[in-house]
């Protein structure tokens, strides 16, 4: 079980307004903030750090939710908040057949995605 995870960003007031805006959606809020370091989480816990370390290599991070609702909202806040297209909200059958998920690239070019493995009901 994954506790936390901390990825290196290389302007560090720009991610911050990057991932409070595209968390928001799915319920993550900065919950601790030292100089060049963020923490976000849910519930008072931060499980998603970030520090200020310019050079690091991109890498794949995927919040899970229960619903394709909040995967939608994730992808338009996180597009309205300068990130990049990745792959739009939609099914992945090549995962398995409810595999909904949606792709933005950070201002690093982290690949943030979120996905809800649930069924769809309308």
């Amino acid at each position: 079980m994954i506790d936390h995870i901390g990825i290196q960003v290389s302007d560090f007031d720009k991610s911050l307004a990057f991932y409070k805006a595209s968390l928001a959606p799915i319920g993550y809020e900065v919950i601790r903030q030292f100089p060049g370091v963020a923490g976000l989480g849910v519930d008072g816990k931060p499980d998603f750090w970030f520090i200020a370390r310019p050079g690091g290599s991109p890498i794949h991070v995927a919040f899970r939710v229960p619903t394709r609702k909040l995967v939608d909202a994730f992808y338009e806040a996180g597009i309205a908040a300068g990130g990049r297209d990745n792959g739009k909200p939609g099914v992945r059958e090549m995962y398995h057949p409810h595999y909904y998920g949606a792709f933005v690239l950070d201002p690093d070019g982290h690949n943030v995605e979120v996905v809800c493995h649930e069924p769809y009901l309308a």
